[in-house]
């Protein structure tokens, strides 16, 4: 490996490492003119971070969603995680947004706030918005599978996820994103009816219909990546997450930060 391949492999993993929140390239990059010369230019079209939409279309969606979180989520027996649970937790983020993250769900720090991803994980998600992808958390819009805490952060059980999966739904079609990110298998199997694992489903596009039928309705591309917490237990693999969400961000028109 010649020395310009060191560095750009070494500038590749800072990339990765903003998920972290590194904020210094620890060398620097030597660049040649050839190099320069080469690099594209830079599209003088606007970044377009939020669905445009008027605002009585906006104030629709938040109060649909309001409903739906206050009537039927706040107060839900549908399985047995209502027993233990503190808070329901229903979702975050904007009603205009062009990109979703779906989780499996809340964890314990979750249930106590009633906000997803609020925990370490959450952090972590929100690094990966802001410093890597160059949003604001508040920019999208963030739910899990389930809205009740499953006890020791355990997977969702298969009757848990059924029975909140019409919640789901109803807020996939509410938002109508132009991409949604499935954070973990239990996500993604969710979405997209599959037993494959996330190693085989990260890293390439798949069709979601809220309809449940490519009979009826547009699909909405769904990027499956690893979740957050993975991603602190196992940091090595926040390179294949990163490549995840540059392909998102190449989906939505978003250009990299810092190039």
């Amino acid at each position: 490996m010649d020395t310009a391949q060191l560095a750009q492999a070494l500038k590749d993993r800072f990339e990765a490492d903003r998920f972290f929140g590194a904020d210094a390239l620890p060398i620097r990059i030597p660049t040649a003119q050839s190099q320069t010369a080469a690099r594209p230019a830079q599209s003088n079209q606007p970044v377009v971070r939020l669905q445009q939409l008027d605002e009585a279309t906006i104030n629709d969606r938040v109060e649909r969603l309001r409903v739906i979180d206050n009537d039927e989520v706040k107060g839900c027996t549908k399985c047995g995680l209502h027993q233990t649970r503190d808070k329901t937790v229903f979702g975050v983020g904007n009603a205009a947004a062009r990109l979703m993250f779906v989780g499996e769900g809340p964890g314990r720090d979750e249930n106590a706030s009633g906000e997803p991803f609020v925990g370490k994980a959450g952090q972590l998600l929100t690094k990966m918005i802001e410093a890597g992808m160059g949003l604001k958390r508040e920019d999208v819009y963030i739910c899990n599978i389930v809205k009740c805490w499953p006890p020791d952060n355990r997977n969702p059980a298969p009757d848990e996820v059924h029975a909140c999966k019409n919640y789901l739904l109803r807020q996939i079609e509410i938002i109508n994103p132009d991409v949604i990110v499935a954070l973990g298998a239990p996500a993604a199997q969710t979405l997209l009816g599959t037993s494959d694992g996330i190693g085989r489903l990260r890293s390439n596009w798949h069709d979601f219909y809220v309809s449940g039928t490519r009979l009826v309705g547009d699909p909405i591309p769904v990027m499956p990546t690893y979740h957050p917490a993975y991603l602190l237990r196992s940091p090595d693999e926040k390179k294949k997450s990163w490549a995840d969400l540059k392909m998102v961000m190449a989906k939505l028109g978003l250009p990299v930060p810092g190039r």
